[in-house]
């Protein structure tokens, strides 16, 4: 399994039976999303230490990276993407996300649980009496005869045999839980629009999943516990079921908890951290960041206080794109005509408004390629 890229914020001592606060654990927060200072880490490297990028929207992960990295330049991550070291596919939460290789086949079988139940919790009407290990079989058929197909094709090609559930629902519990496949370039790939075309996720890396371990441990879990610790922590086990979908972790973190350190937060729960983890100063100064939809650092957590209010908790489901003034969500933000517009859902005082405009002509000239683009600023709510 590929080892995360680390930010260079030094943790802070840890004294057992801390209480963070909202702020710590903000600053926390953004120092291990590459959020507090651009990261100067390769992309792959960037994406690894991220736990990968959700990426349903298929452009957003090349915001979520330029707001993260010094320097990002789009096209290493298509080419990322046509050389097969990152792909595309479904894994954490059942959602789309852009990760590496080696975590793709690392982590797959180890969701592949998660993934029927929540397709089943969809469809589960629809495909009762199917015997999924059939389905299995025949759709891995088609994908390994026919090639690259879309979800609509390998349904359509399935319907004779499995005619009552319908194609929406064969082809989601194929595509999204029951095959592994990743979304074939040019779907992904900077300022390109292309259909989802799948194919065998071992096929197109050359490499097979890794199986889960015989002995009935669980390293992949353990991993997962550290892997995201690293990027999101300090969490709640909570939060970490949140950000992975899966429910069979708790043995996970107490294989490892001798390595860990805990804390408490504002509301008494209990969080998890790597000892040498960044626990950056909670009166260090936090820049403006613009974050894309379904961002995994609002989307990460169960109690996401630490970095939106809970009066706008439904912009993060609902694919709004936000805006992080002094660490937190102060507006959204949308493009439309060359225009890069800013809508704050507070206040902004003079300082907070230049800075905000200032940051947004430099995302503004990155999605348009030209030195300078527009940016409106609308009034603040009352």
């Amino acid at each position: 399994m590929s080892e995360p890229g680390r930010p260079g914020v030094r943790g802070r001592a840890h004294r057992p039976g801390t209480v963070l606060g909202v702020r710590a654990l903000n600053r926390a927060t953004l120092a291990r999303q590459l959020l507090l200072d651009r990261g100067d880490l390769p992309v792959l490297g960037a994406v690894a230490h991220l736990c990968g990028l959700q990426a349903q929207e298929p452009q957003e992960p090349f915001v979520g990276l330029w707001s993260r990295l010094g320097a990002f330049d789009p096209a290493l991550l298509s080419d990322l993407l046509v050389r097969r070291s990152l792909v595309r596919t479904h894994l954490m939460r059942r959602t789309v996300h852009l990760v590496t290789a080696d975590d793709a086949l690392a982590w797959r079988a180890r969701h592949d649980a998660m993934l029927r139940q929540r397709v089943l919790g969809t469809y589960r009407r629809e495909l009762d009496g199917v015997d999924l290990g059939e389905l299995t079989a025949a759709g891995r058929a088609v994908l390994a005869d026919g090639g690259p197909c879309s979800m609509t094709e390998l349904a359509r090609a399935l319907a004779d045999r499995w005619p009552a559930p319908g194609p929406r629902a064969l082809g989601e519990m194929l595509i999204a839980a029951l095959v592994p496949v990743v979304q074939l370039p040019p779907r992904g790939l900077w300022r390109t629009r292309a259909g989802v075309r799948n194919v065998l996720l071992s096929s197109w890396l050359g490499r097979e999943i890794d199986p889960p371990s015989p002995d009935g441990s669980d390293p992949v879990g353990q991993a997962l516990v550290r892997r995201y610790l690293a990027a999101f922590g300090p969490a709640a086990s909570a939060d970490l079921r949140a950000w992975c979908g899966l429910a069979g972790l708790p043995a996970a973190i107490a294989a490892i908890r001798e390595e860990l350190v805990t804390f408490r937060d504002e509301r008494g729960r209990e969080l998890l951290d790597l000892p040498d983890a960044p626990r950056p100063d909670p009166d260090t100064p936090a820049p403006v960041r613009f974050l894309p939809a379904f961002d995994n650092a609002i989307l990460g957590y169960h109690d996401r206080t630490r970095i939106i209010d809970d009066a706008h908790r439904g912009l993060s489901v609902a694919g709004a794109r936000v805006v992080l003034v002094d660490g937190r969500v102060a507006a959204t933000w949308t493009v439309a005509a060359g225009t890069l517009t800013v809508t704050p859902l507070r206040g902004l005082s003079r300082a907070e408004y230049a800075t905000v405009a200032e940051e947004g002509h430099g995302l503004a000239s990155f999605l348009s390629d030209r030195e300078s683009d527009r940016v409106r600023i609308t009034a603040a709510p009352r």
